[in-house]
C-alpha cells in the first residue's frame, strides 16, 4: 500500500485517502475511497495519468472485485477523464454521476458497451447502500461550481466529501489547524468558481442538519472539528463572488501569442 491515510476506521467500516498521484502542472486532487464490509466506492478517481496508480492502490486495498460505485460529483477532468478505463477494467461497477452530464461522457470514449453503468442522478439526490449497514448521501450541491453537483455524506465516519467547494491550493498540511491562515490557500479559488449566493446559502442550511465530523474536499487540506467547520459556514456566508463583479466588454487587445 502507498502512502495513504486512514480517516476513519471502526474495524468494518473504512475512509481512506489515497496519495495524490498528481505530477508536473496537473492540479493536486485528493481522491478517496470508502470500504464497508469489504464492499468499496471510490469518490472521483481523476484522469488517464493517475488511473494505474489509483487502480493499483484500491487493489491493494479492498480488492477491484469488492468496487460496486464510482461517484463522479461532476464532469471536470480530474475527476472523469479516465471513467472508459475504469469501466472497461470492472465490470460489475456503475458509475453515478448527475443526469446533465450523462450524454456528454460517451465523448470520452464510454461508448454502447459501457453506457448502461452509468447511473443519472436527480438534482435532489438520493441515497444509496453501499453494504447491509452502510447507507451514504449524495447531497445536491449545484452551482458549487458546477450545475450539475453532488457530493458524498458518509453518516458512519461522519465526514463530507464536498468536492470543489472547501478547496484550497498552496498549504502543506492535511488537516486544517488555523482557519483564518487557512483562508488565504481557499479564497481565490472559491471567488473565481463558486457561481451562486443564494446557492452557498443552501447548502449551508442543508448542510447544518447533518452531523458532520470532517469536510473533505477534492483539492487540499481537510476543515476538522465542529468549530472549524461553523468557522467555514460563517466564512462562506461572507464571501464576495466574482461572478457580482464580472465585466463584459468587448476586447480591445490583441492575444500575446
Amino acid at each position: 500500500m502507498g502512502n495513504n491515510t486512514l480517516l476513519f476506521s471502526n474495524g468494518i467500516h473504512q475512509n481512506i485517502l489515497l496519495e495524490d498521484f498528481g505530477r508536473g502542472q496537473m492540479v493536486q486532487a485528493n481522491v478517496h475511497l470508502i470500504v464497508d464490509n469489504k464492499k468499496s466506492i471510490i469518490l472521483d478517481p481523476g484522469g488517464h495519468k493517475v488511473f494505474k496508480h489509483v487502480l493499483t492502490e484500491i487493489g491493494a486495498i479492498s480488492g477491484i472485485g469488492n468496487i460496486e460505485y464510482i461517484f463522479l460529483s461532476h464532469q471536470d477532468p480530474d475527476i472523469l477523464s479516465a471513467i472508459n478505463g475504469w469501466l472497461m477494467t470492472l465490470p460489475k461497477t456503475k458509475a453515478l454521476i448527475s443526469n446533465l452530464w450523462i450524454r456528454f461522457l460517451p465523448h470520452i470514449g464510454v461508448d454502447s458497451l459501457f453506457v448502461n453503468k452509468l447511473i443519472g442522478i436527480d438534482d435532489k439526490g438520493a441515497k444509496i447502500k453501499l453494504a447491509e449497514n452502510c447507507e451514504l448521501y449524495i447531497l445536491p450541491a449545484h452551482f458549487l461550481h458546477s450545475p450539475g453537483n453532488f457530493q458524498i455524506y458518509d453518516p458512519i465516519s461522519k465526514i463530507l466529501y464536498s468536492g470543489d467547494l472547501g478547496a484550497s491550493f498552496g498549504q502543506d498540511y492535511i488537516y486544517v489547524d488555523n482557519f483564518e491562515n487557512h483562508t488565504q490557500y481557499m479564497i481565490g479559488f472559491h471567488k473565481r468558481y463558486m457561481s451562486s449566493k443564494i446557492a452557498i446559502q443552501k447548502w449551508i442550511n442543508m448542510a447544518k442538519q447533518l452531523d458532520i465530523d470532517l469536510i473533505a474536499p477534492q483539492h487540499g487540506a481537510f476543515i476538522k472539528g465542529k468549530e472549524n467547520i461553523e468557522k467555514f459556514y460563517a466564512w462562506l456566508e461572507n464571501l464576495e463572488l466574482d461572478i457580482d463583479n464580472m465585466h463584459y466588454e468587448i476586447p480591445q487587445d490583441f492575444l500575446n501569442v
